[in-house]
């Protein structure tokens, strides 16, 4: 079975950003203006008044200081607070497939190999604009791409499972090299007007290229093995699907077919935080123990995590977990402060930004979990 490299990485960062300070004082704004509206049924105690958001709030509870996003002020308009993301006519590059280009070419430039080399192109993300063409094939076109194409979507960590992919079709042969782009458009799908969720996510697309070491040059990192693990949980959900307008009953849903018009959040990000965090950091925690000793490898003794950047204090948790102490932020990376939660791009941002520093030899982790509840890890040495 021939060995896998991951052999470069992009990044694409929207130019527009948002703070926390922003962010708040849009919310607190839009509240007021609810609690104003609908004082009389709050007065007799048939609403509750929406409680203010603050800076203190969000980071104590995310560890978020600011998010990158595609379209600042549609979100921060309290008329609105929904990004203002145009469509495009089929005859142009999708806004999706777009930010996978500019991640990808950046990737592509750093390897410095043509694209003929690259034999597949995997989209792994966890919200797709279009059931289809697939992105994928879009991004294939756009960067003259041939081989094959397809989106695969497992949440927050769709990143990981992508790279395994790659890996898997390298060790069959299938191809030398693949091309697996993780465009998040997050700020589409997020509740802007749910103060518990309103700060979390932002907009970001990362690429990574896997290669076959038969091929690959000096460099890079060697995949020591790959891991995915799913288990069935309602507590992280989107309803929206194009199943939604056939769901209703109202004369609406003729003529204006938008499933968002029924004004139901659970067609957007919905989490029980709590019983995510319950769950999710001890079967992460004890996944990544168990594949490292399977391995062959001393959790304790890993240089880096590259961990999903969701939330701090889940982080922090299960960099305890695993390294048996307080981490360090060097052994531990932290870079949610600046992008936020962006889904399956947040453990490639890390890695892309946080790999210098280590000798040939020494070994790091890349992990991600979500919605699913979906987990998956990469162990990788430095060539």
């Amino acid at each position: 079975m021939t060995a896998s490299v991951i052999a470069a990485t992009g990044l694409f960062t929207p130019d527009q950003s948002i703070t926390n300070e922003e962010l708040v004082a849009a919310y607190n704004a839009w509240a007021e203006r609810w609690n104003a509206q609908h004082a009389d049924r709050i007065a007799s105690g048939e609403l509750e008044a929406l409680t203010p958001s603050s800076v203190e709030f969000i980071e104590k509870a995310s560890g978020i200081k600011q998010r990158f996003v595609l379209d600042k002020a549609g979100i921060l308009d309290p008329a609105r607070m929904v990004p203002h993301l145009p469509e495009r006519s089929n005859d142009e590059l999708s806004i999706l497939a777009e930010m996978a280009v500019k991640a990808a070419q950046q990737a592509i430039a750093a390897w410095g190999k043509p694209v003929g080399e690259i034999g597949a192109v995997i989209c792994a993300a966890s919200n797709m604009q279009r059931p289809y063409p697939a992105m994928a094939i879009e991004v294939q076109q756009a960067l003259g791409i041939e081989g094959f194409a397809f989106d695969m979507n497992v949440a927050c960590s769709s990143a990981t499972f992508g790279i395994k992919t790659a890996a898997d079709f390298i060790a069959s042969g299938s191809t030398k090299a693949v091309l697996m782009v993780n465009p998040e458009i997050c700020s589409a799908h997020l509740n802007f007007m749910d103060r518990d969720s309103h700060f979390i996510f932002g907009d970001v697309a990362t690429a990574v290229i896997v290669e076959s070491a038969d091929t690959a040059g000096p460099g890079g990192w060697e995949i020591l093995g790959t891991r995915l693990k799913t288990v069935f949980s309602n507590n992280i959900r989107n309803n929206f699907g194009f199943l939604n307008r056939a769901a209703r009953e109202d004369a609406q849903a003729v003529s204006d077919p938008s499933p968002l018009n029924d004004g139901k959040t659970d067609k957007m990000f919905v989490q029980q935080g709590r019983k995510v965090f319950k769950d999710v950091v001890p079967m992460v925690s004890d996944m990544i123990v168990g594949h490292a000793r399977d391995l062959g490898l001393e959790p304790t003794a890993l240089k880096r995590l590259w961990l999903h950047q969701a939330n701090i204090n889940m982080n922090e948790m299960i960099g305890r977990k695993v390294l048996g102490r307080d981490p360090s932020p060097e052994e531990n990376v932290i870079i949610l402060d600046d992008y936020a939660n962006t889904s399956s791009a947040g453990s490639i941002i890390a890695f892309h930004l946080r790999q210098g520093g280590f000798d040939a030899g020494e070994v790091g982790l890349i992990c991600s979990f979500g919605a699913g509840y979906s987990a998956g890890t990469v162990f990788v040495r430095r060539r």
